[in-house]
């Protein structure tokens, strides 16, 4: 390092570039209270520049009576780090899922000064609820695989049977024996449905445009379901092709669309969904099938202004046979989960009145997919 690279100012540049360049946010409470430095990431977290956090105190940002105020005073008067897991930080000003893991600690060169650093847990709880999705679609697969075998054929019989009493039947009793048969159909469909879980075959992928999936589901939803929605779309044009089965893709886009359409309603006046696509750095998740691990940085999302999911429901939002249709089989967004799981993706989703985005987050083509399973 030369002379002049070693000036103190050079050091505090250094400095800044290194905390700048880290993802989680981090914050620097002076003695006071207030916010004395912050950098790039908390910026995004807090949505507020720095300069602007700068002027507040840190009770100003967080929610009132917040844990993160009681762990800063307590790191104050220990001087010792403590940790704490899973607090809320939204506010009305910052909605949403924000939760995260706090790591606060003495800053030593500046006595009295508290350096705190937060971890979203948004990215841990999906990879642990994406487990719990997989977990159910096989759960699925196995009760599909028993439907198909065991109740399929006594379902023939009893329809074979009310069909030859239709023959010799009155008026009345032909009303009951297409009831019969009506019935069973409508009982093999849904087996049928349930069926597409059993299917364990590997995934045949090849690099597949998203926006011309997007393309041809939004053409499929205005011609239809949501001929009386707005659909708006932004797009990240150099986003990279996705690994895929274009397909498997449509499927559940179609889905998700669908989904949207009929929680705005028919008759809203505003109703609108936003599809949008985006280059995220991701995690790296193992494959189903295979010990290679892939990064996942093409987000994929579906947005609606709809009422929003029931806060109930939205646990076992994936799970088989969860649904607020009243003609509803519930199988829908399981299926869609297994899909996601299959390419090796996660999906999540984040609801609020008037705001829900459903996030598929895949991996990209890179050339090496050839590999089994699309591993890189």
């Amino acid at each position: 390092m030369s002379v002049m690279e070693s000036t103190p100012s050079a050091l505090v540049r250094a400095a800044e570039a290194v905390l700048n360049a880290l993802p989680h946010p981090v914050i620097v409470v002076s003695p006071d209270g207030k916010i004395a430095e912050a950098n790039s990431a908390a910026e995004s977290f807090f949505e507020v520049s720095a300069r602007m956090l700068r002027r507040n105190a840190l009770r100003d940002i967080v929610p009132f009576g917040s844990p993160l105020l009681a762990l800063v005073e307590q790191v104050r008067q220990r001087s010792a780090p403590v940790n704490e897991y899973k607090v809320d930080l939204s506010t009305p000003r910052t909605p949403g899922d924000r939760i995260v893991d706090l790591h606060v600690a003495p800053l030593t060169e500046k006595p009295g000064h508290i350096v705190v650093m937060l971890q979203e847990r948004t990215m841990a709880d999906k990879m642990d609820r994406q487990l719990t999705h997989r977990g159910a679609a096989r759960s699925v697969t196995a009760l599909a695989s028993m439907l198909a075998h065991e109740i399929k054929n006594p379902l023939s019989g009893i329809r074979g049977a009310a069909q030859l009493i239709e023959q010799s039947a009155t008026a009345d009793d032909r009303a009951l024996t297409r009831l019969i048969c009506d019935e069973t159909d409508r009982i093999v469909k849904l087996v049928d449905r349930m069926e597409v879980f059993a299917d364990e075959r590997p995934v045949e992928c090849v690099p597949v445009n998203i926006h011309a999936v997007l393309e041809h589901v939004k053409r499929l939803a205005q011609s239809g379901f949501a001929r009386n929605i707005r659909i708006v779309e932004e797009y990240d044009p150099s986003l990279p092709m996705v690994y895929a089965n274009r397909d498997h893709l449509i499927q559940v886009f179609l889905n998700l669309v669908k989904n949207a359409a009929e929680s705005i309603g028919e008759h809203a006046h505003d109703g609108e969904i936003q599809l949008t696509t985006a280059f995220r750095p991701g995690v790296r998740l193992s494959l189903p099938g295979s010990k290679a691990r892939v990064s996942l940085p093409l987000e994929f999302c579906v947005k609606d202004n709809g009422p929003g999911v029931p806060d109930d429901l939205m646990p076992h939002l994936f799970d088989p046979f969860v649904t607020t249709k009243v003609s509803g089989s519930g199988l829908g967004l399981a299926l869609v989960a297994k899909i996601v799981g299959d390419h090796g993706g996660i999906i999540e989703c984040e609801s609020q009145p008037r705001r829900t985005v459903f996030r598929v987050l895949m991996p990209m083509f890179t050339g090496d997919d050839a590999l089994p399973g699309g591993a890189t």
